[in-house]
């Protein structure tokens, strides 16, 4: 498509988002509820036609040279799609958060006051690979009130495409405007741009994957962005740690999937447990066929400056031996990027300032960092997990894509 047409194809789907947007906004919950439901129905329906839809992007990014770890996140088979039919139901049965009264209270002038969530508008979601997310960002962005542009992944267009067609027939049947959840039609880049500056018509921009589009959105966007940076996740295994608890929650943390922004990619291991169960962990690694990336551990080689602090998406990680928590703190706070970080002890006093002195989105606690999902904490999905301070931090789901008016009523109240 020429730049002309790419300009004009986004200007129409930014007003056709625009008007749904202020439609959706009063939107009643069941409504909401019936087009997620009904979108569920459609996905298991049209599973074959999305797993047809799915090899010829397989096949795509087999040609484009992807990884193992990021041909992983793009494909999808039967059990995947259960996943997202799943999601779209979960997301669907939770309670509608526009309208909630957030808090209230009256003032010596008479006034009550309320504080009220109310949507954000229309959301442009940039993302990559992972197809599902086209139904997690649909799904939630509905459900808070908002339209939502999604422009997917090259890699994963075709599938996107049909994902977005179950959307929209779950949106007619219950009444709702199709044009709630638009997707942008071409792979151009250009199309990307061109969100970029919407500032007419997107509230908010929502980048999802790796650091090089993240970078592009923050350093161009004339729209707010919610930031969803890469995730280098680290483990701290402490000398409190349980043996049993360290091995299987590093050994699932690393190689579970390894292509998602909840993997770990750093081992952090006390000094004093280094001979032992340091190294235990890292000789259970590389029997998996994880390369280890090691220092004052002996792993698959050594490691070198440029290990720390690298999102690996693969069967790879970086290990180092530290003295203490506060060495472990450091370093993390040197090479985290604020995504995920979890520490392995039956130690109190050493979990609590390791939860204090740290300040990373998600902060876990003998957990594997393969948890740091919307879905996993009650979202039912997520749009992204927020790495900045500002609005939504963490996993973002339909409660963090509404913002609030304060509602103030009066009886003839006039002031002095």
């Amino acid at each position: 498509m020429t730049e002309t047409n790419i300009t004009d194809l986004m200007a129409d789907i930014g007003k056709r988002a625009k008007a749904a947007s202020a439609t959706l906004a009063f939107a009643s919950a069941e409504d909401k509820s019936n087009a997620l439901n009904t979108a569920a129905d459609t996905v298991w329906a049209r599973r074959q036609d999305i797993i047809d839809a799915n090899a010829k992007d397989m096949e795509f990014g087999t040609d484009k040279g992807l990884s193992a770890a990021m041909l992983d996140r793009l494909m999808l088979d039967e059990a995947r799609i259960q996943g997202i039919v799943d999601a779209l139901r979960s997301i669907a049965a939770q309670t509608d958060p526009v309208g909630e009264t957030i808090k209230e209270w009256d003032m010596e002038s008479g006034l009550h006051i309320s504080r009220v969530r109310t949507p954000l508008g229309v959301i442009g979601v940039i993302y990559e690979s992972r197809p599902n997310v086209t139904a997690d960002a649909g799904a939630l962005c509905l459900k808070a009130g908002n339209a939502v542009i999604l422009r997917g992944g090259s890699e994963s267009f075709h599938s996107s495409g049909v994902i977005h067609e179950c959307l929209q027939e779950g949106l007619r049947a219950a009444g709702l405007p199709e044009d709630a959840v638009l997707r942008v039609p071409t792979r151009d880049r250009a199309a990307v741009a061109e969100m970029l500056k919407m500032v007419e018509h997107i509230d908010v921009i929502v980048p999802r994957g790796g650091k090089g589009l993240v970078g592009l959105v923050q350093r161009e966007a004339r729209v707010p962005v919610f930031a969803h940076l890469e995730g280098i996740c680290h483990i701290y295994v402490d000398k409190a740690a349980d043996v049993e608890k360290a091995i299987n929650v590093v050994v699932n943390a690393k190689t579970r999937r390894t292509g998602i922004c909840g993997s770990a990619e750093c081992l952090l291991v006390h000094k004093d447990v280094a001979a032992t169960l340091g190294q235990d962990i890292v000789n259970k690694l590389m029997e998996l066929g994880v390369e280890v990336r090691a220092e004052g551990l002996s792993g698959s080689k050594v490691a070198t400056e440029d290990d720390f602090g690298k999102e690996y998406l693969d069967m790879i990680i970086a290990a180092k031996v530290v003295d203490d928590i506060d060495g472990a703190i450091d370093h993390i706070r040197t090479y985290s990027s604020n995504h995920t970080d979890a520490i392995i002890t039956e130690d109190d006093a050493v979990a609590a300032r390791f939860f204090q002195r740290l300040d990373s989105a998600i902060l876990m606690r003998n957990a594997s960092t393969q948890f740091a999902d919307g879905g996993e904490f009650g979202m039912g999905g997520e749009i992204g997990i927020a790495t900045g301070k500002m609005h939504a931090r963490g996993p973002v789901g339909a409660e963090q894509l509404t913002s609030f008016k304060y509602i103030v009523v009066g009886d003839g109240t006039v002031r002095p």
